[in-house]
């Protein structure tokens, strides 16, 4: 099992700020019943947000089977939703247990928290409160049990596991409920409140410069491209790990040689990235329907719940929901672990291949089960961990030069380039500044100009 060296630092981002009083939120007087959420203070939208791309409105309403109305209100409340998250996030610290999104325009916040002492405070924000046992870092601790178990005991019983922070529990899916137990047992969690989905479902790799489009490796294989990054002159594109390995060549979908992979991981981790040559140009788009192109804007993650839209050189362009995030996943050839969980289809040679929120970059397709006239489970690879693994930096619309991404994180200034998350705090002008969505940091989205990314402390 290969260990996850950003774990330490999400968890100390998750609960560097547990000293902060609420009292520090913008509170709004009270109104409604006990339960509902009211309107919070206003904060600004995730970058790309005031303009939906047509491509990802349409196939929203088809997939999600929304109007035009309600696809371009879901787009708009999750890009405000994500800010408040963040401010709630670093407010309750080591109290947060998670927030998701619901209904059918996500119009509703929920934000949960162990202490009931908060509920006002939640409220105050616009969103609603869920009072639950165990936070978002106590669930992470488990998940990482589970995660250190799969490298010393077989899990092809045990193919799926995932952070659930709408039911507060860490979840086991397996082919029966004795797999699930001795895999928990093994894991030594038992009695600590994991749930278990008992489910036939068995996910693998669909293995099969715009995101979606196909390449081949070695002249054998098919995946698809990912996003276009770059890494000081050289140019490229991220994709899956079990698409190749290190040196291994790539034809791109014009059957001209395109590049060499420069690095990959496969299992433990689902990552790669591919040089490209000089014949081939990194662009920010990704292949939606129609011949036509979303431009990705930036890399801010979504919130559970969340609409999120896939592209691959098999099945093409399909949205579905971000259902969790730090799931793993045991592939015949070993488990993987950080992925995401969505609803959304795939099939074989969609691998690799680019998942989007609005204009927002989300991850690499993984694997999953089920196809496109069935429907199934799809799982990605998150970007933003593979940017800050290879230092790459992602292509965006609009993006000015390619930073490199610096080599001392230990510094307080912001940085472009350098991948943030929730709670981290940097210095900006002589201001401090505290993060509310996970993202890697473009060169025009200082914390001062983008405060949707950014508390001012």
């Amino acid at each position: 099992m290969v260990a996850r060296p950003a774990a330490g630092r999400r968890r100390a981002a998750l609960t560097a700020v547990s000293t902060l009083v609420l009292t520090a939120v913008p509170a709004v007087a009270a109104a409604g019943p006990p339960h509902a959420a009211r309107p919070g203070p206003a904060v600004a939208r995730t970058l790309g947000a005031e303009q939906a791309p047509p491509e990802v409105l349409r196939a929203l309403q088809r997939d999600l089977r929304l109007t035009a109305g309600q696809a371009a209100a879901r787009l708009a409340n999750e890009a405000d939703a994500g800010p408040r998250a963040g401010r709630l996030h670093n407010a309750l610290g080591a109290r947060f247990a998670g927030a998701w999104v619901t209904g059918r325009t996500s119009a509703g916040l929920t934000v949960a928290t162990t202490d009931a002492a908060d509920v006002d405070a939640i409220r105050a924000e616009g969103a609603q409160a869920a009072v639950v046992t165990t936070p978002l870092s106590g669930l992470l601790a488990l998940k990482d049990d589970l995660d250190e178990a799969a490298g010393r005991v077989r899990t092809a019983q045990t193919p799926v596991w995932y952070v659930d922070v709408r039911a507060n529990r860490v979840v086991v899916q397996a082919t029966s409920r004795s797999a699930a137990t001795a895999f928990i047992e093994a894991a030594g969690a038992r009695g600590k409140g994991l749930g278990i989905r008992v489910s036939a479902e068995r996910p693998r790799p669909t293995k099969d410069i715009v995101g979606g489009e196909a390449y081949y490796i070695d002249g054998t294989a098919r995946c698809s491209v990912g996003f276009s990054v770059t890494k000081a002159e050289q140019q490229g594109f991220a994709t899956a790990g079990h698409c190749g390995r290190a040196g291994a060549t790539t034809t791109g979908v014009d059957d001209t040689d395109q590049g060499v992979f420069q690095a990959s991981v496969f299992p433990g981790k689902d990552m790669a990235w591919v040089g490209v040559n000089s014949d081939w140009t990194a662009t920010a788009g990704v292949r939606a329907e129609g011949g036509t192109t979303v431009q990705v804007s930036g890399s801010v993650q979504a919130l559970v719940g969340a609409a999120v839209c896939r592209s691959g050189s098999t099945s093409g362009w399909h949205c579905g929901t971000v259902e969790q995030h730090d799931a793993s996943v045991s592939y015949a050839d070993g488990p993987v672990d950080g992925l995401t969980r969505t609803t959304v289809c795939g099939e074989l040679g969609d691998s690799g291949g680019s998942f989007v929120a609005g204009t927002q970059a989300q991850g690499i397709t993984s694997g999953g089960s089920g196809d496109c006239t069935s429907g199934g489970t799809t799982f990605f690879q998150p970007v933003n961990p593979i940017l800050e693994e290879y230092g790459l930096t992602l292509k965006t619309a609009g993006g000015t030069g390619t930073p490199a991404p610096p080599q001392d994180t230990s510094t307080d200034s912001w940085s472009p380039g350098r991948v943030y998350e929730v709670g981290e705090t940097v210095s900006f002008s002589g201001v401090d500044y505290r993060c509310l969505q996970n993202h890697q940091a473009q060169i025009a989205g200082s914390p001062q100009a983008a405060p949707a990314l950014w508390q001012r402390s």
